[in-house]
């Protein structure tokens, strides 16, 4: 496992084509959910202790239907992974906030939600999470 968190985010990542392709690897992390994960909703300060498997799993029955709803297309591409077999970093970019995900601008935009084996740190970039997103995510954890 990586043991740098911004080493791993600026490496190299595969996006997820098909929302298939998304669902097994939501599959694969559900599989493995008793190691550590932390999920990092971007915008807001770094989780300081990894999810439980039952807020890995919670996060990852929301976001399947956000993402799905927001981003309307019968392809997903919002969902990039560092190894689709063993993965260490899932990056999901939240459809509202897209601009150029793929990482050809000079500054492509932060992904809205970190999956990540290792603990996060922070982004001095990082803007705000919306109010919607505020929401929503605090919903997930009440």
């Amino acid at each position: 496992m990586p043991a740098d968190f911004q080493s791993t985010f600026r490496g190299r990542f595969s996006s997820l084509l098909s929302w298939r392709q998304f669902e097994q690897l939501c599959d694969t992390l559900r599989a493995r959910a008793d190691q550590t994960w932390y999920i990092y909703a971007i915008g807001l300060p770094p989780p300081a202790a990894p999810a439980s498997s039952t807020e890995l799993g919670k996060f990852l029955d929301a976001i399947d239907p956000l993402l799905r709803h927001d981003h309307r297309e019968d392809y997903c591409g919002i969902v990039y992974v560092d190894d689709i077999a063993a993965p260490t970093m899932v990056k999901i970019f939240d459809p509202f906030q897209l601009g150029t995900s793929c990482g050809s601008s000079k500054h492509p935009p932060l992904p809205g939600w970190i999956l990540s084996r290792t603990r996060p740190q922070p982004f001095a970039d990082a803007r705000p999470l919306p109010a919607n997103r505020q929401r929503w995510w605090q919903g997930l954890w009440v």
